[in-house]
């Protein structure tokens, strides 16, 4: 029986990917920051829930631990923990900067490092990266979460190269907009004391995006695609999820310049 472990399992495609898995017939070891908040998937058979807070790394090195004791191994690891801070860079103070590379970049680069061992020793496993569109193109104001999404990019694909000889396998999963809790509980909007300059344009072309999740796919969408990429023997890296995947293919084949003009257009910024 396969094993695998998620990050950020609380709720939206951590909690679906965990529910998934789990009807399936793997073993969940679902990791969050507050274990009490998911007594349904703790109650659920086969899954055991994790303390794991991924910028802490003394809680991803016991959690890690545990689960590898209570189920013998893993197989798969899903880093899925993460969330945005948005608004205008100029007004994002130090804390918010680095609070959103500590859990998006760090606390990602954490999990994974701590699970290699174990990977090596197995010469088997899947990391699987939850990124986004937004580490392949970007949209105004979320500057500091595309830049920890481009991080998350590339290191992937980097590290890909460096464990192939050990028979570890990486994917990326590339959500476009998903209909979750992700645009409320898991955003953070960068303000200033007495700064209103940006608000004008801001304000329209924040509501404007808001709008692009009514009549977004859930977050089972992205888990099937997650058990898809797991289950593929094949070597393939990216995975677009959602309907916002054509704008990726798109920028891909005309120019930067209208494709840039192409996205102030559409949010009228």
């Amino acid at each position: 029986m396969k094993t695998v472990i998620i990050t950020g399992a609380s709720s939206g495609i951590g909690k679906a990917c965990a529910r998934l898995f789990q009807a399936r017939g793997w073993q969940v070891g679902a990791a969050v920051r507050t274990p009490d908040s998911v007594a349904d998937l703790a109650a659920l058979e086969r899954v055991k829930v994790y303390r794991l807070d991924v910028t802490s790394k003394l809680s991803i090195e016991a959690a890690l631990a545990q689960a590898i004791e209570d189920f013998g191994g893993i197989d798969v690891l899903v880093n899925n923990a993460g969330y945005a801070a948005i608004g205008p860079f100029e007004a994002a103070d130090e804390e918010q900067v680095r609070r959103q590379f500590e859990t998006n970049v760090f606390g990602l680069m954490n999990v994974t490092r701590a699970i290699l061992p174990h990977f090596r020793e197995r010469r088997a496993g899947t990391i699987v990266n939850i990124s986004s569109i937004g580490g392949q193109m970007t949209f105004p104001l979320y500057s500091l979460y595309h830049a920890t999404k481009w991080a998350v990019e590339g290191f992937t694909e980097s590290l890909q190269y460096e464990l192939r000889p050990y028979g570890i396998k990486l994917r990326l999963i590339e959500p476009g907009t998903i209909r979750t809790d992700f645009y409320t509980r898991s955003m953070d909007r960068t303000r200033k004391v007495g700064m209103s300059e940006y608000d004008a344009w801001a304000d329209p072309v924040l509501a404007a995006m808001d709008r692009t999740v009514e009549g977004a796919p859930g977050p089972e969408l992205v888990a099937s695609r997650i058990w898809r990429a797991v289950a593929d023997r094949g070597r393939k890296l990216r995975w677009l999820v959602g309907r916002e995947g054509a704008l990726v293919m798109i920028k891909r084949l005309i120019p930067n310049a209208w494709f840039l003009g192409l996205v102030r257009g559409f949010l009228g910024a």
